[in-house]
């Protein structure tokens, strides 16, 4: 019975010398982190922590990650906060933060969704109120750009299509015409061979005097012709010669 309580009290006194330690360690981080040595500070949660694990000093090592631009790890103590404290404003506050770690990430749907549950919890908070407004504007902002980004792109498709149309209708203009131009009569194979084939002129077979006879003939009467149409009225009618 006396071992029993000798041993209850060294755990007793062996639990709140650890405490203590926890604490004053805590104490350090704290005033590390007031001075912006954020680094040192966390390594001094995290030692405090393995000592005595606490929502408090959890809440704290995420802040000196956050303030280090560490957004993960910060996001996984504040993650577990949330999730096990009982204390209803450390979790409103462990939400808060979440919603900030993603508005810097310019996640705008989860930061929204984390300001939302930190005003269930804590309804009054201003700067809750700020933040879910600020994260609010800045989604809708970014879906106008990527709106206006879009119909950009679907104007300039529209303008591609449009102007390469006319280019496509000349082409096709420029086949009209090249089919509506008129062929050329060039002979045939065939026809260049048949006018190879037709009968040429033969020599005559007349000797110099019968054709001297028929010149004189015809020239006798020509010469009748023209005296009548000196004598004619009216306009007179051309003889053609055929030969």
């Amino acid at each position: 019975m006396i071992r029993l309580l000798f041993t209850l009290l060294s755990m007793f006194l062996l639990q709140s010398s650890i405490a203590q330690t926890a604490n004053s360690t805590m104490y350090l981080g704290n005033k590390l982190y007031t001075k912006g040595d954020y680094k040192a500070a966390a390594s001094k949660y995290s030692a405090a922590l393995k000592d005595k694990p606490n929502r408090e000093i959890q809440y704290n090592l995420g802040n000196a990650w956050y303030q280090q631009k560490d957004f993960d790890k910060a996001a996984t103590q504040y993650d577990a906060v949330s999730k096990t404290s009982k204390d209803i404003n450390l979790k409103s506050s462990a939400n808060y933060n979440m919603g900030n770690v993603y508005l810097e990430q310019q996640k705008w749907d989860d930061a929204i969704t984390y300001f939302k549950q930190s005003l269930r919890q804590n309804p009054t908070s201003k700067d809750t109120k700020y933040n879910l407004a600020y994260a609010q504007t800045m989604k809708k902002q970014e879906e106008q750009k990527q709106n206006k980004k879009d119909k950009d792109n679907q104007d300039k498709n529209n303008q591609d299509k449009k102007e390469n149309k006319p280019e496509k209708n000349k082409e096709n203009q420029e086949n009209k015409e090249e089919q509506n131009k008129p062929k050329e009569n060039k002979p045939k194979e065939e026809d260049k061979n048949n006018q190879d084939t037709k009968p040429q002129p033969q020599p005559s077979k007349l000797s110099k005097e019968q054709a001297d006879q028929i010149l004189n003939a015809l020239n006798q009467e020509e010469k009748k012709l023209k005296e009548k149409k000196e004598k004619a009225k009216g306009n007179p009618m051309k003889l053609e010669k055929d030969w």
